[in-house]
């Protein structure tokens, strides 16, 4: 099972450390750049005016996707190094910068030709867990800054753990399992002697230009938009909150993760037995829960929620590195209490709101206009995200590994909670800002969420 967590959760065992960042030389060809006529996309530019409004107030984000997994024997840095260069040059948002204009537009940039993109290595020699996870952090550049991503290995007598960092301005969930296959399968590759041949990814700067070009098609009589906004004005104006106090998001708070089991292998499939006995897929449960949790906290009738959903299409796509990730809204009509009924509630919602994956929300806040009602949520939305962890490629591979997926944790002033199936539990992962009125809210609410998911592994709410 893959490790989740902070940064702080991550606790490397001692050994010599070599990082790979870019050369002066390739820095110097990407300042260089021309300006590209392909915008960011949304979620790219939402990132970066985040992170600049933020830097401005002395603010920091939470915005690095880690992953770490370990390789046995001493690591070969010649092939490191041009596994890691091979997979930078391969992946085109890897060429991209961004800087604001005078008319604070954001202008991409472009490095020609990806074969100027060369990243080296150095010796930090021996680091503790402490020292390690400093220099990560220190490391890694900011979401203004081209080379916003660093690699690394720590060296122990029989093995090396391999890490890597990447601003989210590059990164989703997806991308961290293509990370680990290709430099993992390439470095293996170059090892044996032989260089790995894989089938072209798809281009992100494609579907930036494509996405862009969609939204601008977008009316105020679009389906998305439509819908987007009566879900909207439904809960009074704006995307939804979290439903528990949590505290002063104003304060700097650190960002804290925890997770708890909540249903074990036989409980799981009891769980998948009630969602097939309602008509729904097992998501379609997780979000009927997540439902029934709400109205079990706030006795509200009608739930509101936002998925990540993954827009990549295409196989090639599939092999893409880049934010793909988007959000969908959902609403669950809670006035028949039984989770069949509630559970169809939720995925036809989810079934029906998938289009709108490719409008965000900001796109129909442009169209609507200041005088619509609606506004832009003050805090970034809580969302709910199911992963089937079974069906990730490498999933098999993450315990003889020791694989982790960690968050920065700088700061955060969201919730965002992560429900994921493996082969012997599922369990609740919930991110939160650290300070004592949110870690309450969040114990209370893993409290009500392992009674309902128990309630429904046991077929007390099928009706």
């Amino acid at each position: 099972m893959v490790a989740l967590g902070t940064i702080h959760d991550w606790r490397p065992k001692p050994g010599t450390v070599i990082s790979w960042s870019a050369s002066p030389r390739a820095r110097e060809v990407a300042a260089q750049a021309p300006a590209s006529a392909v915008p960011p996309s949304y979620q790219q530019a939402q990132h970066v005016r985040s992170y600049r409004d933020l830097a401005r107030r002395d603010r920091e984000m939470a915005r690095l996707g880690i992953g770490s997994w370990d390789v046995p024997g001493v690591c070969d840095v010649d092939a490191m190094t041009a596994a890691i260069n091979a997979h930078l040059r391969r992946h085109d948002t890897y060429h991209s910068w961004f800087e604001f204009d005078p008319a604070d537009n954001i202008v991409r940039h472009v490095i020609d030709d990806p074969e100027s993109i060369d990243f080296v290595p150095q010796d930090h020699g021996l680091q503790g867990p402490d020292e390690i996870r400093a220099h990560l952090l220190r490391t890694s550049g900011t979401p203004l800054s081209w080379d916003c991503f660093t690699f690394g290995v720590i060296q122990r007598a029989d093995h090396f753990t391999v890490y890597i960092s990447v601003d989210h301005l590059h990164t989703d969930g997806m991308s961290t399992g293509i990370l680990y296959v290709e430099i993992q399968l390439m470095y293996a590759s170059l090892v044996h002697g032989s260089a790995l041949q894989l089938p072209p990814p798809a281009g992100y700067l494609d579907f930036s230009a494509r996405e862009f070009a969609h939204n601008q098609a977008m009316t105020l009589d679009s389906f998305e938009v439509q819908t987007w906004a009566r879900y909207a004005r439904d809960n009074g104006g704006t995307l939804p909150d979290f439903a528990l106090p949590l505290g002063d998001r104003s304060a700097l708070n650190v960002g804290a993760m925890v997770a708890i089991p909540l249903l074990d292998a036989e409980e799981t499939v009891a769980f998948e037995k009630a969602c097939e006995q309602a008509g729904v897929r097992f998501s379609g449960g997780v979000f009927a829960c997540t439902a029934l949790i709400d109205r079990e906290l706030t006795g509200a009738d009608t739930f509101y929620g936002i998925t990540p959903y993954d827009t990549r299409s295409s196989a090639e796509e599939q092999m893409s590195v880049g934010w793909y990730a988007s959000f969908i809204p959902f609403v669950v009509d809670l006035a028949d209490g039984s989770f069949a009924t509630v559970a169809r509630s939720a995925q036809k919602s989810f079934d029906e709101c998938q289009p709108l994956a490719k409008v965000p929300f900001e796109r129909v806040l442009e169209l609507a206009g200041p005088d619509s009602g609606l506004t832009a949520p003050e805090y970034v939305v809580p969302m709910v995200s199911f992963l089937d962890a079974r069906k990730i490629p490498v999933s098999a591979e993450w315990d003889r590994i020791n694989g982790g997926i960690y968050g920065d944790s700088r700061s955060s002033d969201q919730v965002c909670m992560w429900v994921n199936r493996f082969e012997n539990e599922t369990n609740l992962t919930i991110s939160f800002p650290d300070n004592a009125v949110a870690r309450e809210s969040v114990s209370r609410y893993f409290e009500v969420a392992r009674v309902v998911y128990q309630r429904v592994a046991q077929s007390q709410f099928v009706s």
